[in-house]
Formats: C-alpha cells, structure tokens, sequence
C-alpha cells in the first residue's frame, strides 16, 4: 500500500488520492512544487512523514524536467537559491507538519555540502534525487524499528493482557501517513507480527473522517480485527475497560513533550487519563522540533469551515453557520505516557536529552 510512487530514473511522482477512499484508488500525477503545494493543502495526501516525503519529491520531480536538467545556464549557485526559495513556499502548505520543514531543511544542507563536489548543477540534481530515494528506503525501514519499539514497550508496561493488547488509535498513522508501514498503527502491526494485539478501534475522526475513510480500510485490507467508533464514544468505551492502551502520532512534539496532533487527540488524551489508560505518541525523531519550547509556540492550522457543513458533497449543516475549524490541538506533555520513535521510547521530560543522545546518532541522518 503506497501513499505514492517515484520512479528514480524519471523523477516522476504520483501521488494516491486519499480524498477518494475508500470509493476510489487514484493516483494523480505531480510534475512541480506548485502541484505539490496543492495536493499537500488539499489534504490529498497527509500525515507528518508523507507530506515530508511529496514535498521533497515534488521538487526532485521539477528539477528533473528538461528545462532545469538540461540548462547550462541554471547553474549551481541558481539551482541553491531556487531550492531556498521553493523550500520557503512548501512549508507553508501545512504549518503545523515539522517534519515538512525538518526534511527541506536536510535537503538544502545536503545540497550545500555537495555544491563543491558536483560539477555543474545536472550531477547536483542527480544527487539530490539519489539522496530522496535512498531516504525513502531508510524511512521504510526505521518506522518498522519504531513499530517493534513500541510493541516492545506495551508488552513490558502490560504484562497481565495474556490474551492480547485492544488498542484504540485516531486519525490515521499507517502506510498511507508515512513512506511505508506507519507509527502508531506500525505499532499495531508489529503487536499483531509478535501475536499480542487482540483488538483495534479506530475513531471517525472527524471532520475529515481519516479514521473512518483510511484508517478502517487500510486495516481491513490487511485483516487486522478492528472496530469503528464515533468520537464522541471514546469515553464511554474506556468506561467498559475495553481499551488497555492508547496509540496516536504526530505532527509535531515540542521540547517539553507537548505534542500536536489532529484535532480530539487532547480530549481522548484527558479521558485515557481519568481512566488510567497508558496513552502513547507514536512518532519518528522527525517529527520533534527541540527549537520549539512548548505548546504555545506550536502554529495550529485551521481549515476550511465546508469540511464541517458537508462531507462527500452532502451538506449536514445550514450552509451560513458560521464554524471553527482548528486541524489539531496540542496534548499536555503530562497526559503522554511516552514518546516511541525509532530508537527507544522516551518520557516527555527527558525529549532533549533523548534526541541528543548518542542512541540518536544513527537516525539523525533520516529525511522522512
């Protein structure tokens, strides 16, 4: 299951049209930064580690077109302030999302390390492109450590659920949010791998219905037991001492821990509490902004209010109420249980101590 496709010896990107499923798989091409900027504002792709990876692809997909590739006049030098420039403009597709602005970021450090080495700017493109398919693979591999880390951790912290870990998870964090296998739900994949999931809910997740529309179906296709529940269920289910954990990812988690996430991860965070549920941040070290010191300093996206009138074309509300329509809130670091990345799991205090670690050292070279 492939959030999109990039052939290396073309640079051509596609990327799958989540608006459409699960009526419809399409892929859609994306030739530019412009189209990429699109398809990332337009929600047709998302999740942190996936808009990453299309917003770098995107670029790749442009500078391999012949009016860049085969340019003696688009020099090194022109080809370093054009990637600035384009860089500044992708990030603004979704603020929120650091790994957007982590991995363009890399991008442009890697370009300028290998300016002196690259002899005009075509040997620099290529390089560039090789660099995004080699992180593309490295990006596979690590969230499949991050999801056996994180089984890893319920096993140890839930001893006595002999018959198998229920989990209850939001939005969707699988293959089709990162470049390959998921966070929280490779977390969920790895339990079922080691024989000790038992059961997975997954919220609607609205109003965009990412639980309903991709995470129901993407667990479904690979017959893993799950159940749809309404948002406004989640308390009532923990109520019934169904849930033994709580696994959700994110967009961006701060220094302190605080961490934002799609909108009504803070009110499932606040009942797991009351109910002691362990509640667990899935997430890749990408995602991990140490320059951002709390919660307030975290920019939260809002959306269109037609995502709350309307969902397929049918209208739910009267089309002149007036809505408030944040993408994500922000989940206090003291309501996270932990942090599972791809090297370890970490308590919300000690996040600038564990990024900078030398355990950390082997990722810090991943892009997505």
């Amino acid at each position: 299951m492939r959030p999109f496709n990039f052939e290396s010896s073309t640079g051509r990107l596609s990327v799958l049209d989540q608006t459409l499923l699960p009526r419809e798989m399409k892929y859609v091409g994306v030739e530019n930064s412009e189209q990429g900027y699109r398809v990332i504002k337009n929600m047709m792709v998302r999740g942190a580690p996936c808009i990453a990876a299309v917003g770098c692809l995107s670029i790749i997909a442009e500078l391999n077109q012949p009016k860049y590739l085969n340019d003696d006049s688009f020099t090194v030098e022109s080809l370093l302030t054009w990637l600035r420039e384009r860089s500044l403009y992708l990030i603004g597709s979704r603020p929120t999302a650091v790994n957007l602005r982590n991995a363009l970021d890399k991008l442009n450090i890697y370009a300028e390390t290998n300016r002196e080495e690259s002899k005009n700017s075509t040997t620099l493109i290529h390089r560039l492109t090789q660099y995004c398919v080699d992180a593309i693979k490295i990006g596979e591999a690590l969230n499949k450590q991050l999801g056996d880390y994180g089984a890893d951790e319920l096993s140890k912290v839930l001893p006595d659920c002999v018959a198998g870990i229920s989990v209850l998870t939001h939005c969707n964090t699988g293959a089709l949010a990162t470049v390959g296998y998921g966070t929280a739900i490779g977390v969920i994949r790895s339990l079922r791998n080691k024989g000790k999931l038992k059961h997975v809910y997954c919220t609607e997740t609205r109003p965009y219905n990412q639980g309903s529309r991709l995470t129901a179906w993407e667990l479904l296709e690979e017959r893993i037991p799950v159940t749809l529940i309404a948002d406004s269920m989640v308390a009532s289910l923990m109520a019934t001492n169904k849930i033994d954990a709580v696994l959700v990812g994110a967009d961006c988690v701060a220094c302190n821990g605080d961490t934002a996430n799609k909108i009504g991860t803070l009110q499932i965070a606040i009942v797991a509490n009351h109910y002691r549920v362990p509640f667990y941040v899935a997430a890749p070290t990408q995602s991990i902004d140490t320059r951002i010191e709390n919660e307030s300093s975290i920019p939260i996206e809002f959306r269109p209010g037609e995502e709350l009138r309307c969902i397929g074309g049918v209208a739910l509300a009267p089309t002149e109420i007036d809505t408030w329509n944040p993408c994500f809130d922000v989940t206090p670091a003291n309501l996270i249980t932990g942090v599972i990345t791809e090297f370890g799991v970490c308590e919300t205090g000690r996040i600038s101590e564990f990024v900078a670690s030398e355990a950390a050292d082997s990722c810090k070279g991943a892009l997505f």
